[in-house]
């Protein structure tokens, strides 16, 4: 009798463990940091198809995105994205001769300098400003960012959907966990 006591109360305190950790699991999952595969070129050579990364949810519940982060965010179609933030609320963009342009001072883009080295034939980034994108823009509007992939011949962004509601960022990323090769901190 004693030990079928002791055997339920095991059962009991492994029972409380488990729902406990996949308690603790689901909020980590749902609210802090969400695991998202990298599906395309379109972050090249800074990702690339197929990379696991882990996305930071909790960063913009407190703050902002800042120029250069690299966010994860509903697009249009029902997918999610992975891009860069290049222009924030109040910004006028410019690409002009593959540089970038912000409120008419150049930007450096350090990321891009791989890529850039390799082309031959032309620009890595087609010359355009804020208003060829939509003419109603003047500036990007308060509650919205500008985002780009990396590899800019070949990347979906704000040049083709619009800036981008930060209510529609999940959040930010920069550490890739796999393949274990490729482990990284990204920028």
């Amino acid at each position: 009798m004693e030990n079928t006591k002791k055997e339920k109360s095991e059962l009991w305190e492994w029972t409380k463990a488990l729902v406990i950790a996949f308690a603790i699991a689901v909020i980590i999952r749902y609210f802090l940091f969400t695991p998202i595969v990298v599906d395309g070129e379109s972050m090249m050579p800074t990702l690339k198809d197929g990379d696991r990364m882990i996305v930071n949810k909790i960063g913009y519940t407190i703050g902002k995105p800042d120029r250069f982060d690299i966010v994860v965010f509903h697009a249009p179609e029902g997918k999610d994205y992975i891009k860069r933030v290049i222009g924030l609320p109040g910004d006028y963009i410019e690409y002009k001769d593959d540089q970038l342009y912000i409120n008419g001072e150049p930007f450096d883009e350090p990321y891009l300098d791989e890529y850039k080295s390799e082309i031959t034939d032309g620009t890595l980034t087609q010359d355009f400003t804020l208003k060829d994108i939509d003419p109603s823009l003047e500036v990007i509007p308060e509650g919205y960012v500008f985002v780009m992939g990396d590899n800019r011949r070949y990347s979906k962004d704000s040049r083709h959907i619009g800036v981008v509601s930060e209510e529609k960022i999940i959040g930010n990323t920069n550490v890739v966990f796999w393949p274990l090769s490729d482990m990284k901190l990204v920028k």
